[in-house]
Protein backbone atom coordinates (compact mmCIF):
# COMPACT_ATOMS: atom_id res chain seq x y z
CA UNK A 1 0.00 0.00 0.00
CA UNK A 2 2.87 2.36 0.84
CA UNK A 3 4.49 1.70 -2.54
CA UNK A 4 1.24 2.26 -4.39
CA UNK A 5 0.69 5.57 -2.56
CA UNK A 6 4.22 6.68 -3.50
CA UNK A 7 3.51 5.75 -7.13
CA UNK A 8 0.30 7.83 -7.09
CA UNK A 9 2.09 10.80 -5.52
CA UNK A 10 4.91 10.50 -8.04
CA UNK A 11 2.42 10.39 -10.92
CA UNK A 12 0.62 13.42 -9.53
CA UNK A 13 3.85 15.35 -9.19
CA UNK A 14 4.86 14.43 -12.71
CA UNK A 15 1.48 15.53 -14.06
CA UNK A 16 1.74 18.89 -12.30
CA UNK A 17 5.27 19.34 -13.63
CA UNK A 18 4.16 18.38 -17.14
CA UNK A 19 1.29 20.84 -17.06
CA UNK A 20 3.62 23.59 -15.89
CA UNK A 21 6.23 22.81 -18.54
CA UNK A 22 3.69 22.33 -21.33
CA UNK A 23 2.19 25.72 -20.68
CA UNK A 24 5.42 27.61 -20.24
CA UNK A 25 3.45 30.82 -20.66
CA UNK A 26 1.49 29.98 -17.53
CA UNK A 27 4.61 29.77 -15.36
CA UNK A 28 4.54 32.08 -12.35
CA UNK A 29 7.57 34.08 -13.50
CA UNK A 30 5.73 34.87 -16.74
CA UNK A 31 2.65 36.16 -14.97
CA UNK A 32 1.11 39.56 -15.54
CA UNK A 33 1.89 41.24 -12.23
CA UNK A 34 -0.32 44.20 -11.40
CA UNK A 35 0.73 46.56 -8.62
CA UNK A 36 -2.09 48.46 -6.93
CA UNK A 37 -0.77 51.46 -4.96
CA UNK A 38 -3.97 52.99 -3.61
CA UNK A 39 -5.52 54.56 -0.53
CA UNK A 40 -5.68 52.03 2.31
CA UNK A 41 -5.62 54.79 4.94
CA UNK A 42 -6.54 58.50 4.87
CA UNK A 43 -9.55 60.41 3.50
CA UNK A 44 -9.86 58.30 0.35
CA UNK A 45 -9.82 54.87 2.01
CA UNK A 46 -13.40 54.08 0.98
CA UNK A 47 -12.47 54.75 -2.65
CA UNK A 48 -9.31 52.68 -2.36
CA UNK A 49 -11.39 49.79 -1.06
CA UNK A 50 -13.53 49.95 -4.19
CA UNK A 51 -10.50 50.00 -6.49
CA UNK A 52 -9.01 46.96 -4.75
CA UNK A 53 -12.31 45.08 -4.90
CA UNK A 54 -12.62 45.72 -8.65
CA UNK A 55 -9.06 44.66 -9.44
CA UNK A 56 -9.42 41.51 -7.34
CA UNK A 57 -12.68 40.70 -9.12
CA UNK A 58 -11.15 41.19 -12.58
CA UNK A 59 -8.07 39.12 -11.72
CA UNK A 60 -10.12 36.28 -10.24
CA UNK A 61 -12.43 36.31 -13.25
CA UNK A 62 -9.72 36.25 -15.89
CA UNK A 63 -7.68 33.56 -14.13
CA UNK A 64 -10.77 31.35 -13.98
CA UNK A 65 -10.85 31.64 -17.77
CA UNK A 66 -7.22 30.77 -18.44
CA UNK A 67 -5.48 34.07 -17.76
CA UNK A 68 -4.46 36.74 -20.27
CA UNK A 69 -2.67 35.65 -23.44
CA UNK A 70 -2.14 32.30 -21.73
CA UNK A 71 -0.57 33.90 -18.68
CA UNK A 72 -1.80 33.98 -15.08
CA UNK A 73 -2.46 37.34 -13.46
CA UNK A 74 -1.23 38.30 -9.99
CA UNK A 75 -1.75 41.46 -7.97
CA UNK A 76 -0.20 43.12 -4.94
CA UNK A 77 -1.44 46.12 -2.98
CA UNK A 78 0.42 49.09 -1.46
CA UNK A 79 -0.81 52.01 0.63
CA UNK A 80 -0.39 55.49 -0.88
CA UNK A 81 -1.93 57.11 2.24
CA UNK A 82 -3.46 59.61 -0.21
CA UNK A 83 -0.28 61.70 -0.54
CA UNK A 84 2.43 61.91 -3.23
CA UNK A 85 5.47 60.98 -1.14
CA UNK A 86 3.91 57.88 0.39
CA UNK A 87 2.36 57.02 -2.97
CA UNK A 88 5.70 57.17 -4.75
CA UNK A 89 7.27 54.92 -2.10
CA UNK A 90 4.41 52.43 -2.31
CA UNK A 91 4.56 52.31 -6.10
CA UNK A 92 8.34 51.94 -6.09
CA UNK A 93 8.15 49.03 -3.68
CA UNK A 94 5.62 47.26 -5.88
CA UNK A 95 7.45 47.95 -9.14
CA UNK A 96 10.84 46.81 -7.84
CA UNK A 97 9.16 43.65 -6.52
CA UNK A 98 8.09 42.82 -10.07
CA UNK A 99 4.56 44.24 -9.88
CA UNK A 100 5.39 46.87 -12.44
CA UNK A 101 2.08 47.29 -14.24
CA UNK A 102 0.72 49.93 -11.88
CA UNK A 103 -2.84 51.15 -11.38
CA UNK A 104 -5.20 52.35 -8.66
CA UNK A 105 -4.06 55.61 -6.99
CA UNK A 106 -6.97 57.87 -6.05
CA UNK A 107 -5.13 61.18 -5.84
CA UNK A 108 -4.04 62.79 -9.11
CA UNK A 109 -1.00 64.11 -7.24
CA UNK A 110 0.04 60.52 -6.54
CA UNK A 111 -0.44 59.59 -10.18
CA UNK A 112 1.77 62.46 -11.27
CA UNK A 113 4.43 61.53 -8.71
CA UNK A 114 4.48 57.99 -10.08
CA UNK A 115 4.72 59.05 -13.72
CA UNK A 116 8.08 60.73 -13.29
CA UNK A 117 9.66 57.47 -12.07
CA UNK A 118 8.32 54.97 -14.62
CA UNK A 119 11.47 54.67 -16.70
CA UNK A 120 13.68 54.28 -13.62
CA UNK A 121 11.45 51.52 -12.29
CA UNK A 122 10.94 49.91 -15.72
CA UNK A 123 7.21 50.20 -15.03
CA UNK A 124 4.02 51.55 -16.62
CA UNK A 125 0.97 53.24 -15.14
CA UNK A 126 -2.71 53.11 -16.10
CA UNK A 127 -4.99 55.58 -14.33
CA UNK A 128 -8.46 54.37 -13.41
CA UNK A 129 -9.37 57.25 -11.05
CA UNK A 130 -7.04 60.26 -11.57
CA UNK A 131 -8.88 63.10 -13.28
CA UNK A 132 -6.29 65.86 -13.56
CA UNK A 133 -5.83 66.89 -17.23
CA UNK A 134 -2.08 67.08 -16.56
CA UNK A 135 -1.80 63.29 -16.86
CA UNK A 136 -2.71 63.53 -20.54
CA UNK A 137 -1.45 67.11 -20.92
CA UNK A 138 1.89 68.66 -20.08
CA UNK A 139 2.83 65.72 -17.80
CA UNK A 140 1.98 62.93 -20.24
CA UNK A 141 4.42 60.04 -20.52
CA UNK A 142 5.00 57.23 -23.07
CA UNK A 143 4.31 54.69 -20.32
CA UNK A 144 1.30 56.42 -18.74
CA UNK A 145 -2.32 55.97 -19.86
CA UNK A 146 -5.71 57.11 -18.60
CA UNK A 147 -8.60 54.64 -18.80
CA UNK A 148 -11.07 56.86 -16.88
CA UNK A 149 -12.67 60.27 -17.41
CA UNK A 150 -10.61 63.43 -17.06
CA UNK A 151 -11.76 66.80 -15.72
CA UNK A 152 -11.75 68.05 -19.30
CA UNK A 153 -14.16 65.31 -20.31
CA UNK A 154 -16.46 66.18 -17.43
CA UNK A 155 -16.40 69.89 -18.28
CA UNK A 156 -17.21 69.05 -21.90
CA UNK A 157 -20.63 67.77 -20.80
CA UNK A 158 -21.10 70.31 -17.98
CA UNK A 159 -20.78 73.26 -20.37
CA UNK A 160 -24.10 72.74 -22.21
CA UNK A 161 -25.85 72.11 -18.89
CA UNK A 162 -24.37 75.24 -17.32
CA UNK A 163 -25.36 77.35 -20.34
CA UNK A 164 -29.01 76.46 -19.68
CA UNK A 165 -28.95 77.43 -15.98
CA UNK A 166 -30.44 80.77 -14.94
CA UNK A 167 -27.88 81.15 -12.14
CA UNK A 168 -25.42 83.91 -13.07
CA UNK A 169 -23.33 83.93 -9.87
CA UNK A 170 -21.39 80.86 -8.75
CA UNK A 171 -19.01 79.90 -5.96
CA UNK A 172 -16.46 77.11 -5.79
CA UNK A 173 -15.46 74.76 -2.98
CA UNK A 174 -12.71 72.32 -3.89
CA UNK A 175 -10.16 70.13 -2.13
CA UNK A 176 -6.80 71.82 -1.66
CA UNK A 177 -4.63 69.62 -3.88
CA UNK A 178 -3.96 69.14 -7.57
CA UNK A 179 -7.32 67.61 -8.55
CA UNK A 180 -9.51 69.94 -6.52
CA UNK A 181 -7.73 73.09 -7.66
CA UNK A 182 -7.63 71.86 -11.24
CA UNK A 183 -11.35 71.15 -11.18
CA UNK A 184 -12.07 74.59 -9.73
CA UNK A 185 -9.92 76.30 -12.35
CA UNK A 186 -11.59 74.38 -15.18
CA UNK A 187 -15.08 75.25 -13.95
CA UNK A 188 -14.13 78.90 -13.49
CA UNK A 189 -12.87 79.07 -17.07
CA UNK A 190 -16.03 77.44 -18.42
CA UNK A 191 -18.35 79.61 -16.33
CA UNK A 192 -16.52 82.80 -17.32
CA UNK A 193 -16.71 81.84 -20.99
CA UNK A 194 -20.49 81.54 -20.60
CA UNK A 195 -20.76 84.96 -18.98
CA UNK A 196 -21.17 83.67 -15.41
CA UNK A 197 -19.31 85.23 -12.49
CA UNK A 198 -17.41 83.51 -9.67
CA UNK A 199 -18.12 85.18 -6.32
CA UNK A 200 -15.80 83.17 -4.08
CA UNK A 201 -13.42 80.21 -4.14
CA UNK A 202 -12.55 78.19 -1.02
CA UNK A 203 -10.12 75.27 -0.76
CA UNK A 204 -10.43 73.16 2.42
CA UNK A 205 -7.48 70.82 3.15
CA UNK A 206 -7.91 67.08 2.69
CA UNK A 207 -9.47 65.44 5.72
CA UNK A 208 -11.53 68.47 6.79
CA UNK A 209 -14.34 67.49 9.15
CA UNK A 210 -15.86 70.88 10.02
CA UNK A 211 -17.17 72.63 6.92
CA UNK A 212 -19.24 75.24 8.77
CA UNK A 213 -16.80 78.14 8.10
CA UNK A 214 -16.67 77.30 4.40
CA UNK A 215 -20.42 76.86 4.08
CA UNK A 216 -20.94 80.24 5.75
CA UNK A 217 -18.61 81.87 3.20
CA UNK A 218 -20.42 80.21 0.30
CA UNK A 219 -23.82 81.27 1.60
CA UNK A 220 -22.74 84.84 2.37
CA UNK A 221 -21.18 85.27 -1.09
CA UNK A 222 -24.60 85.70 -2.63
CA UNK A 223 -23.91 83.05 -5.29
CA UNK A 224 -26.92 80.99 -6.31
CA UNK A 225 -24.82 78.16 -7.73
CA UNK A 226 -22.04 76.11 -6.09
CA UNK A 227 -19.41 73.95 -7.80
CA UNK A 228 -18.23 71.22 -5.42
CA UNK A 229 -14.98 69.32 -6.12
CA UNK A 230 -14.69 67.05 -3.08
CA UNK A 231 -14.68 63.27 -2.89
CA UNK A 232 -14.50 60.42 -0.43
CA UNK A 233 -15.03 61.33 3.23
CA UNK A 234 -14.60 65.02 2.36
CA UNK A 235 -17.62 64.92 0.05
CA UNK A 236 -19.65 63.03 2.63
CA UNK A 237 -18.88 65.47 5.45
CA UNK A 238 -19.59 68.50 3.27
CA UNK A 239 -22.86 67.11 1.89
CA UNK A 240 -24.27 66.34 5.32
CA UNK A 241 -23.32 69.73 6.75
CA UNK A 242 -24.46 71.68 3.66
CA UNK A 243 -27.88 70.08 4.07
CA UNK A 244 -27.97 70.88 7.80
CA UNK A 245 -27.11 74.53 7.13
CA UNK A 246 -29.75 74.74 4.41
CA UNK A 247 -27.26 75.49 1.64
CA UNK A 248 -28.26 72.56 -0.56
CA UNK A 249 -31.88 73.74 -0.67
CA UNK A 250 -30.93 77.39 -1.37
CA UNK A 251 -28.61 77.00 -4.36
CA UNK A 252 -28.06 75.01 -7.54
CA UNK A 253 -25.32 72.59 -6.54
CA UNK A 254 -23.14 70.63 -8.95
CA UNK A 255 -20.86 68.01 -7.44
CA UNK A 256 -17.85 67.06 -9.54
CA UNK A 257 -17.51 63.33 -8.93
CA UNK A 258 -20.08 63.59 -6.14
CA UNK A 259 -23.04 61.80 -7.77
CA UNK A 260 -21.67 58.31 -7.16
CA UNK A 261 -23.25 55.35 -5.42
CA UNK A 262 -20.65 55.06 -2.66
CA UNK A 263 -21.17 58.67 -1.54
CA UNK A 264 -24.96 58.46 -1.72
CA UNK A 265 -24.96 55.26 0.31
CA UNK A 266 -23.69 57.36 3.22
CA UNK A 267 -25.21 60.81 2.69
CA UNK A 268 -28.65 59.55 1.66
CA UNK A 269 -31.30 62.28 1.56
CA UNK A 270 -28.66 64.97 2.13
CA UNK A 271 -27.63 64.48 -1.50
CA UNK A 272 -31.08 64.89 -3.04
CA UNK A 273 -31.15 67.72 -5.55
CA UNK A 274 -27.41 67.75 -6.29
CA UNK A 275 -26.41 67.59 -9.96
CA UNK A 276 -23.25 65.88 -11.12
CA UNK A 277 -21.27 64.03 -13.73
CA UNK A 278 -21.94 60.29 -13.72
CA UNK A 279 -18.85 58.63 -15.16
CA UNK A 280 -20.12 55.08 -14.70
CA UNK A 281 -23.44 53.61 -13.67
CA UNK A 282 -24.51 49.99 -13.44
CA UNK A 283 -27.41 50.80 -15.80
CA UNK A 284 -25.15 51.44 -18.83
CA UNK A 285 -26.83 49.53 -21.63
CA UNK A 286 -24.05 47.49 -23.24
CA UNK A 287 -23.74 43.69 -23.40
CA UNK A 288 -20.36 43.93 -21.68
CA UNK A 289 -21.74 45.95 -18.77
CA UNK A 290 -24.79 43.72 -18.35
CA UNK A 291 -22.53 40.68 -18.07
CA UNK A 292 -20.25 42.49 -15.60
CA UNK A 293 -23.13 43.66 -13.40
CA UNK A 294 -24.69 40.20 -13.36
CA UNK A 295 -21.42 38.57 -12.31
CA UNK A 296 -20.70 41.31 -9.75
CA UNK A 297 -24.13 40.99 -8.15
CA UNK A 298 -23.77 37.23 -7.99
CA UNK A 299 -20.57 37.66 -6.00
CA UNK A 300 -21.33 40.70 -3.83
CA UNK A 301 -25.12 40.92 -3.74
CA UNK A 302 -25.02 44.59 -4.78
CA UNK A 303 -24.49 46.63 -7.93
CA UNK A 304 -21.00 47.96 -8.71
CA UNK A 305 -20.22 51.56 -7.79
CA UNK A 306 -18.80 54.25 -10.05
CA UNK A 307 -15.20 53.56 -9.02
CA UNK A 308 -15.64 49.81 -9.24
CA UNK A 309 -17.04 50.07 -12.77
CA UNK A 310 -14.35 52.45 -13.97
CA UNK A 311 -11.56 50.41 -12.40
CA UNK A 312 -12.89 47.22 -13.97
CA UNK A 313 -12.97 48.94 -17.37
CA UNK A 314 -9.36 50.02 -16.90
CA UNK A 315 -8.28 46.47 -16.09
CA UNK A 316 -10.14 45.27 -19.20
CA UNK A 317 -8.07 47.72 -21.23
CA UNK A 318 -4.83 46.47 -19.65
CA UNK A 319 -5.77 42.88 -20.47
CA UNK A 320 -6.51 43.87 -24.08
CA UNK A 321 -3.11 45.56 -24.40
CA UNK A 322 -1.37 42.47 -22.98
CA UNK A 323 -3.23 40.29 -25.50
CA UNK A 324 -2.14 42.58 -28.33
CA UNK A 325 1.47 42.72 -27.13
CA UNK A 326 1.55 39.02 -26.24
CA UNK A 327 3.87 40.12 -23.47
CA UNK A 328 3.82 41.15 -19.81
CA UNK A 329 6.82 43.49 -20.18
CA UNK A 330 5.75 47.10 -19.41
CA UNK A 331 7.62 48.48 -22.44
CA UNK A 332 5.80 46.05 -24.76
CA UNK A 333 2.39 46.69 -23.21
CA UNK A 334 2.97 50.44 -23.45
CA UNK A 335 3.84 50.09 -27.14
CA UNK A 336 0.61 48.13 -27.74
CA UNK A 337 -1.69 50.64 -26.03
CA UNK A 338 -1.74 53.64 -28.44
CA UNK A 339 -4.58 53.13 -30.93
CA UNK A 340 -5.75 49.99 -29.11
CA UNK A 341 -9.45 49.15 -29.44
CA UNK A 342 -10.83 47.26 -26.44
CA UNK A 343 -14.17 45.84 -25.37
CA UNK A 344 -15.10 47.28 -21.97
CA UNK A 345 -18.21 47.84 -19.88
CA UNK A 346 -18.60 51.12 -21.83
CA UNK A 347 -18.67 49.21 -25.11
CA UNK A 348 -15.88 49.21 -27.70
CA UNK A 349 -13.48 52.10 -26.98
CA UNK A 350 -10.13 53.27 -28.33
CA UNK A 351 -6.97 54.49 -26.59
CA UNK A 352 -6.06 57.75 -28.35
CA UNK A 353 -2.45 57.68 -29.52
CA UNK A 354 -1.89 61.44 -29.25
CA UNK A 355 -2.28 61.70 -25.47
CA UNK A 356 -3.09 58.18 -24.18
CA UNK A 357 -6.69 59.01 -23.21
CA UNK A 358 -9.27 56.24 -23.54
CA UNK A 359 -12.25 57.50 -25.56
CA UNK A 360 -15.21 56.99 -23.24
CA UNK A 361 -18.84 58.10 -23.27
CA UNK A 362 -19.94 60.27 -20.35
CA UNK A 363 -23.17 60.96 -18.48
CA UNK A 364 -24.84 63.77 -16.56
CA UNK A 365 -27.40 63.26 -13.81
CA UNK A 366 -28.78 64.29 -10.45
CA UNK A 367 -29.77 62.77 -7.14
CA UNK A 368 -33.49 62.18 -6.71
CA UNK A 369 -35.63 60.63 -4.02
CA UNK A 370 -37.44 57.47 -5.05
CA UNK A 371 -39.36 55.15 -2.74
CA UNK A 372 -37.81 56.84 0.27
CA UNK A 373 -34.21 56.43 -0.87
CA UNK A 374 -31.73 58.60 -2.76
CA UNK A 375 -30.76 57.35 -6.20
CA UNK A 376 -29.04 58.60 -9.32
CA UNK A 377 -31.12 59.68 -12.29
CA UNK A 378 -29.13 59.86 -15.53
CA UNK A 379 -30.50 62.83 -17.43
CA UNK A 380 -28.24 62.91 -20.48
CA UNK A 381 -25.76 60.62 -22.21
CA UNK A 382 -22.92 61.82 -24.44
CA UNK A 383 -20.86 59.77 -26.87
CA UNK A 384 -17.06 60.06 -27.13
CA UNK A 385 -17.46 62.46 -30.07
CA UNK A 386 -18.88 65.03 -27.62
CA UNK A 387 -17.44 63.86 -24.30
CA UNK A 388 -13.77 63.66 -25.30
CA UNK A 389 -12.17 67.04 -26.13
CA UNK A 390 -9.24 67.17 -28.58
CA UNK A 391 -5.84 66.11 -27.30
CA UNK A 392 -3.93 68.77 -25.40
CA UNK A 393 -1.09 70.06 -27.63
CA UNK A 394 1.02 70.34 -24.46
CA UNK A 395 1.33 66.54 -24.50
CA UNK A 396 4.58 65.63 -26.24
CA UNK A 397 4.93 61.87 -26.43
Amino acid sequence: MLLKRREILSAGTALALALTMAGGAMAADDALKIGVPTSRTGPYTVLGDQVVRAVEFAVEEVNANGGVAGRPVEMKIGDTEGNPDAGRRAAEGLALDGYNVLTGPISSAVGLAISSQLNRWDAMYVSVVNKSPKLTGDSCHPRMFRANHSDSMDLAIVKPWLAEQDDADWSIIAADYVWGRGSGEAFKATATELGKSIKIEVFPPLGTTDYAPYITQLRDSGATGVWVALSGSDAINFAKQAKQFGLTDQVTMFGHNFVVDSTLATVGAAGVGVWGNVNYTFSIDTPQNKAFVEAWMAKFGATPTNYEGETYAGIQAIFAAVEKADSVVPEDISAAFPGLTADTVFGTVTMRAEDHQLGLPNYLGRVIEKDGTAEIEVVQSYGPDVAVPPADPACKL
